[in-house]
């Protein structure tokens, strides 16, 4: 009578060896892979350009993120038909494309509600979730790898048979040859994870390392994206003349009311009385508020996403954010007066951060203001004077309360260039009358003189300086002053800003005809 056979040993047989381990791919599914590296190595590029660099168009934008879209949709459908750890990997990387879509299409849309908090909560979940995308697959590749070194190594070991899975995961169970030390961080008898809680130490290993590196890359695309800040104009066009001043009309008109005696009709009748009409006729725009060829009003180089930004300048020494509330008040009048388009938000740079807009891609002007002291160091110095010069920039210098900070704005302009001398800035001058024509200079108080002044470079003002303190004129009272000095500050600074943009816009389109 045959024996009855002995029941086969435990082993780790949920573990596959490397000669029997099943091929994750299906066969189906490996000729379209190429394409796709090739399209993620593109998509890649778009994302890159559109973070940092933007030498492409909007539409080239839309075009790529859009093809990005339309592959990940292509292959969530072919992934249904996968093995359940290939379509958990398609699923994973689909994950990018229309996330990086989604990202582009809220940041395009502008940055008003809901559509600017929409594009920050998906942005900061979409880092969450990659995190957690990551982790997930690097804990799955680190056990897979390392239940196949211990299994190999089972294999020649005594008592084999006796290991079980659960045993094996917790610490090593078939040690390396003796005088042989492991490298690799993926097999848990690597020598730097001791003798003892091999798995454990592993996992916390590996897991720190992930976090350290997810950091960095996370890091180095934050600077990216902020190594290189872009200033784009609203596009469109106009035509370059002064605005027409408000007509006041008034006229005397004596009215002589008549009744006839033998009417039924009982009326009062009126004494007869001049009565004094006013009638106002305000001259509207018979242009679009801009320079160049172009629909709408804007400028001939701008782009369409191009808004009007205002940004101040941070500074050492003193006390640069003097008045800063009132930076929205004149962006948001420069809109009413021009119609062209603006930012949501004025903004604040540090001097040294005007290095990071590329050539092409600068803010057309710069405001600064205070009544302290202005403290600029070579570096700095340096970045300016290449922002005025070689970035066609202008910086609009607001005297905020003090004949020393005036001082102290002059000191600073010889060190930025030092080959060129102030000069008063006349009435007849178009920074003083186009789009509205400036009667006389307006400030609240004359600080640093009553004369405007400029530093010129080619014909152009690379720096404007007000001596009266036309911030306090923009704030929410007005410094008190009168409405006719504030509404000509409005008008001044609108003046100033339209032209820091208008002679940027040129140099544009001189620059395009010359490539």
């Amino acid at each position: 009578m045959p024996t009855p056979s002995s029941p086969p040993a435990t082993t780790c047989s949920t573990v596959w060896t490397t000669s029997d381990r099943p091929s994750l791919m299906p066969k189906s599914s490996r000729g379209p892979v190429v394409p796709t590296i090739l399209a993620s190595i593109g998509l890649l590029y778009f994302w890159a350009d559109w973070l940092a660099f933007q030498q492409l168009s909007l539409t080239l934008h839309w075009s790529g993120f859009g093809l990005g879209l339309a592959g990940a949709v292509w292959w969530l459908e072919r992934a249904r038909k996968m093995q359940r750890v290939m379509r958990l990997l398609a699923f994973s990387l689909c994950f990018f494309p229309i996330w990086l879509f989604l990202v582009f299409a809220l940041n395009e849309m502008g940055g008003d509600e809901p559509w600017g908090t929409l594009r920050s909560y998906s942005a900061k979940g979409g880092i969450f979730l990659a995190f957690l995308i990551g982790l997930a697959w690097l804990t799955w590749f680190v056990e897979r790898q390392s239940r196949i070194f211990q299994l190999v190594r089972l294999k020649k070991a005594e008592g084999a048979s006796r290991v079980g899975p659960l045993q094996a995961m917790h610490s090593s169970v078939a040690l390396p040859e003796s005088g042989s030390r492991v490298w690799d961080p993926f097999d848990m008898d690597a020598w730097y994870y001791g003798r003892k809680r091999q798995k454990l130490r592993q996992s916390v290993s590996v897991t720190f390392g992930y976090l350290v590196f997810f950091l960095l890359v996370v890091f180095l695309l934050l600077q990216l994206s902020g190594c290189r800040e872009l200033y784009e104009m609203p596009a469109g066009g106009g035509e370059q003349k002064p605005n027409q001043p408000v007509v006041k009309v008034q006229k005397v008109i004596k009215k002589k009311i008549i009744f006839n005696p033998l009417s039924k009709v009982i009326a009062k009748v009126p004494p007869i009385e001049e009565i004094k009409l006013q009638l106002m006729e305000i001259t509207k725009h018979a242009y679009t508020v801009g320079y160049g060829k172009g629909a709408g009003a804007g400028f001939a180089g701008g782009t369409n996403r191009g808004k009007v930004r205002f940004i101040r300048l941070e500074y050492s020494g003193g006390d640069w954010d003097q008045g800063i509330d009132a930076d929205l008040n004149m962006l948001v009048q420069y809109n009413l007066r021009t119609q062209h388009k603006i930012a949501e938000r004025p903004e604040t740079r540090k001097i040294i951060q005007l290095k990071n807009f590329p050539v092409g891609k600068s803010p057309p002007i710069v405001y600064m203001t205070g009544q302290k002291n202005i403290s600029l160091g070579k570096t700095e110095t340096d970045v300016l004077r290449e922002y005025l010069t070689d970035k066609h920039g202008m910086l609009f210098a607001d005297n905020g309360g003090s004949a020393h900070w005036g001082n102290q704005f002059k000191s600073l302009m010889n060190r930025v260039l030092p080959n060129v001398s102030y000069i008063r800035v006349p009435l007849d001058h178009p920074i003083h009358r186009i789009p509205f024509p400036i009667p006389f200079l307006p400030y609240v108080a004359p600080h640093g003189g009553t004369d405007a002044l400029a530093w010129v470079v080619n014909g152009r003002i690379v720096a404007y300086y007000h001596p009266g303190d036309i911030g306090d004129a923009w704030a929410d009272d007005h410094a008190g002053v009168p409405a006719q000095i504030w509404e000509a500050c409005y008008q001044l600074g609108t003046n100033v800003i339209f032209y820091g943009h208008t002679e940027y816009s040129k140099w544009l389109e001189a620059r395009k005809k010359s490539d």
